[in-house]
C-alpha cells in the first residue's frame, strides 16, 4: 500500500519520503568508475575480462556500460579528469581462480600478484585494469567456512 500525504494524497515518483526508523532506504547500488580511456576500458572489462552488459547508454563518443558484477554493478562512464580508481578495488568472487589467473595471463592483463591461498582460507589473484585500477580475483575453497550453512542443521526427532 503507497503511503499517504498530509493534504491525503499519494506521492509522486520521485517524492522523497522517510521511514520510520529514519534510516536511509537503498533500493539499488552500482559503482562507477570514470576510466582515464573509456574505449580502452569497455575492451577490458567487455572483452578481456568477460563481463556481462546490464544497461548501454551515452553516445558512441561518450559511451556509458553498466556491468553486471555477480550481485553488483559496475558503470563505467564519463572520462577521468584526474588518476582514476585511485583508493578504489573491486572484488569479484570466481568459481576457479587459477583458470581465471591462465586466462588473463594469456590475454595480457597485468598480474599484480598470483594466486595464492590466504591466512584467512580464500585463494586471491591481484590483477590491475588499464588505469591500475585493483581487481581481486577470489575462490572459496570448497572446505572454507563461507560454503558451509550457517544456519544450522535441522535433524528429524530420533
Amino acid at each position: 500500500m503507497a503511503a499517504v500525504t498530509q493534504a491525503g494524497t499519494r506521492p509522486t515518483v520521485g517524492t522523497a519520503r522517510r521511514r520510520e526508523d529514519g534510516c536511509m532506504e537503498v533500493l539499488s547500488s552500482r559503482v562507477l568508475l570514470r576510466p582515464s580511456d573509456p574505449h580502452r576500458s569497455h575492451r577490458f572489462y567487455r572483452d578481456t575480462l568477460g563481463l556481462a552488459v546490464y544497461r548501454e547508454f551515452g553516445t558512441p563518443d561518450a559511451p556509458g556500460v553498466v556491468y553486471f558484477l555477480g550481485n553488483g554493478l559496475l558503470e563505467v562512464s564519463g572520462r577521468a579528469t584526474g588518476r582514476p580508481g585511485q583508493g578504489l578495488a573491486l572484488w569479484l568472487q570466481v568459481r576457479d581462480v587459477h583458470a581465471e589467473h591462465r586466462r588473463l595471463r594469456d590475454a595480457g592483463v597485468r598480474i599484480l600478484r598470483e594466486p595464492r591461498v590466504e591466512p584467512w582460507g580464500p585463494v586471491e589473484l591481484w590483477i590491475a585494469d588499464p588505469d591500475d585500477v585493483g581487481i581481486v580475483m577470489v575462490e572459496i575453497p570448497d572446505d572454507h567456512p563461507l560454503r558451509r550453512d550457517q544456519r544450522g542443521i535441522c535433524a528429524p526427532d530420533d
